[in-house]
């Protein structure tokens, strides 16, 4: 994580020494089309008296943004669908796919270079499905938390842009196991982004 923070305040840094680009202005729309990487925390809490720890999944990814003031925009990601093992005390002890639809609000810093900081702040829904085990009917309840968001553009052209970020969101889903109660898995992923953006 931390060397995530370090490339990305690398990335400010280095936006003043690149050509001049253009501004994301009032009435803009983008789409971006990317892979993610959701890569829950070490440590996912106590299911079923165990340790319980949740491998990382990568996907599709989609944004959607309309920037309603120079520079601040709302930004709706989409995905298709993660898929996560769930392990006990080290053991393979089920899986589960979700998805994570996230609402933010973000501010593109007004740069001068064809690289284009930004930051963002907003609200995380996601919904499990699917879930697998041999132990009986598994059952992960939806989940409601913040997202954090923190990347920048590479402007390629007037309209497009390679774009980097990372968001930390804050996951907890309680499970149950045959109808009774399990305890709550604490996810709360980082997830990186790499992703094409066109701006219309």
């Amino acid at each position: 994580m931390k060397r995530m923070v370090s490339a990305l305040a690398l990335t400010s840094a280095l936006a003043t020494m690149a050509a001049p680009a253009l501004a994301q202005e009032q009435g803009d729309w983008t789409v971006g089309v990317g892979i993610a990487n959701v890569n829950p925390k070490s440590g996912n809490g106590t299911l079923a008296g165990a340790l319980a720890d949740i491998d990382d999944g990568t996907a599709l990814s989609l944004t959607v943004e309309y920037f309603f003031r120079d520079n601040w925009g709302v930004e709706l990601l989409a995905a298709s669908p993660f898929e996560h093992d769930i392990n006990l005390n080290g053991a393979y002890a089920a899986s589960a796919k979700q998805l994570p639809p996230t609402l933010s609000v973000n501010y593109h810093f007004p740069t001068q270079g064809v690289i284009k900081p930004f930051l963002g702040l907003g609200l995380n829904y996601t919904t499990f499905f699917e879930e697998e085990t041999a132990l009986g009917t598994l059952k992960l309840d939806d989940s409601f938390g913040v997202a954090v968001n923190a990347g920048a553009d590479y402007q390629i052209s007037d309209n497009g842009a390679l774009r980097f970020n990372v968001r930390w969101m804050d996951i907890d889903t309680d499970a149950t196991l045959n109808g009774a109660g399990i305890g709550t898995a604490e996810i709360d992923p980082v997830v990186v982004n790499f992703a094409y953006v066109h701006r219309f």
